[in-house]
């Protein structure tokens, strides 16, 4: 598939971004209220008797696993015959039933607005690879939590929807390192947020 933003100029990235989004079949206000949900399912959880953010204070990676996987579940939930929860290698992590283009892949991270993948995400794509990386995408940042002060929840800080192509990914320079980043420009131009977590009345 050729790229949608291909001879674009940056500038014209944000408008292309947005009606490829107004394409996708995904109630957008609908999947900030259940990202929203199943975070809250997350603190309202425990795990053999003890509770998630009393007695238990998963890291990032363990919230991130959490987040993507109940928003996935809970989506498929609401819309059967739209969307179901990707588990195959060869799937994304959102599958839409209706038209696979329009699947989702989901990047979770407590960073402060960015999201990272495997470096592999900013290799061409092979004939023989297990799912394509080019795409619609998902980012949820959230926070981590604070040691120091327990009785404030971590929350949802951004839900962003992107059409991202391993082009748009940046693999660490040093042979040893496994992620890939994006940069500035992707986020400015490719990114359109849904959902923002209001200021509270001190800021």
């Amino acid at each position: 598939m050729q790229s949608p933003y291909k001879d674009q100029p940056k500038e014209n990235w944000l408008a292309i971004t947005q009606k490829l989004l107004a394409q996708n079949p995904l109630e957008q206000d609908t999947f900030v209220k259940i990202v929203l949900e199943a975070w809250d399912c997350i603190f309202s959880s425990d795990i053999c008797g003890l509770r998630i953010g009393k007695d238990i204070l998963p890291n990032p990676q363990m919230l991130g696993y959490f987040i993507e996987t109940l928003t996935a579940h809970r989506l498929a939930k609401a819309f059967p015959t739209v969307w179901k929860h990707g588990i195959a290698k060869n799937e994304k992590d959102i599958v839409c039933l209706t038209d696979d283009k329009f699947s989702f892949e989901m990047k979770a991270s407590s960073s402060d607005g960015k999201i990272y993948a495997n470096r592999s995400y900013a290799q061409e794509q092979s004939e023989n690879a297990e799912k394509d990386k080019n795409g619609y995408y998902v980012a949820i940042n959230f926070e981590k939590f604070d040691e120091h002060n327990l009785q404030e929840r971590p929350e949802i800080t951004l839900i962003r929807l992107a059409y991202l192509e391993h082009t748009d990914w940046k693999a660490q320079k040093a042979s040893t390192g496994q992620q890939a980043s994006l940069p500035a420009e992707v986020y400015k131009h490719k990114f359109v947020t849904i959902y923002a977590k209001p200021l509270s009345e001190t800021n």
